[in-house]
């Protein structure tokens, strides 16, 4: 399987079918192969680019707590875009990896063809709110050093699914990418310019808001609301996950040769 090598850390991804890029990021504690069930109906039209995150599934685990960042996962991305011979890229991700497909926006909007955010929230303005949620991503990483990855047992159906080869990397990606510093993600929104679609799972409760949120933000974003489906919207609902994606996906204005170079040269 492909893989790309950054300052010694190997990252796995892989790439299925040929089309127009599109890279997809999974969830927090979760791997690639939660999109597995989707590759037959993306990839019919797009080169699909699944990976996994560091500390996660067939990637590496660095002990160095420093190896784990929103930087660096931003920059993994672009690294696996330009091994994939992808100048531009629809980028995509749930959960954890719809966050840092903002991210990527907010770094490389030229290379950000469109946007595809799952189950998703974008941060937090209010201080108070960020520390409550970097508690918690602490607490996971706190249980995941005393309990191993017995902890992902009871976790949602992706992340229980998932198979890692240890639980530090785990711990250390919660603390150096789950956890936030900052509102410049949320603080973006308003100011996205690439085609957006949101969506969420009607029984994801702690993302409905967010989504909502998402939606009103940025600037003619999409919204769908899939019923009878949780955090892990692909696999609670399959068939309408693909649904929704596809018409999106069909839509988005034709690429032109050489754009993303055009929009980087034309950048001050």
């Amino acid at each position: 399987m492909p893989g790309i090598n950054r300052d010694g850390v190997n990252i796995h991804y892989e790439v299925h079918g040929e089309g127009a890029p599109l890279l997809l990021t999974h969830g927090y504690s979760s791997t690639s192969a939660m999109w597995h069930g989707q590759v037959d109906a993306l990839a019919r039209e797009h080169k699909l680019i699944l990976w996994d995150m560091r500390g996660h599934g067939q990637s590496d685990y660095p002990d160095d707590p420093r190896a784990y960042s929103e930087a660096l996962t931003v920059g993994d991305m672009a690294a696996i875009l330009d091994a994939a011979g992808a100048e531009r890229a629809i980028i995509g991700g749930l959960s954890l990896g719809g966050y840092m497909s903002l991210a990527f926006y907010r770094a490389h909007p030229e290379r950000t063809r469109a946007l595809l955010i799952i189950d998703t929230g974008p941060g937090f303005k209010k201080d108070d709110a960020r520390e409550a949620w970097n508690a918690r991503a602490l607490a996971t990483a706190d249980r995941l050093d005393r309990e191993g990855l017995d902890v992902l047992k009871s976790a949602t159906r992706e992340r229980a699914a998932a198979s890692h080869r240890n639980a530090k990397g785990l711990a250390l990606a919660a603390r150096g990418m789950l956890t936030q510093r900052d509102a410049r993600v949320i603080e973006l929104l308003p100011d996205i310019k690439a085609p957006s679609l949101i969506v969420v799972g009607a029984d994801d409760t702690p993302f409905l808001a967010a989504s909502d949120y998402m939606a009103a933000k940025i600037p003619g974003a999409q919204k769908v609301v899939i019923p009878a489906a949780g955090h892990a919207v692909n696999i609670d609902q399959p068939k309408a996950f693909v649904d929704a994606v596809a018409p999106f996906l069909k839509n988005l204005p034709e690429e032109l040769a050489g754009i993303g170079q055009a929009i980087r040269d034309a950048r001050p």
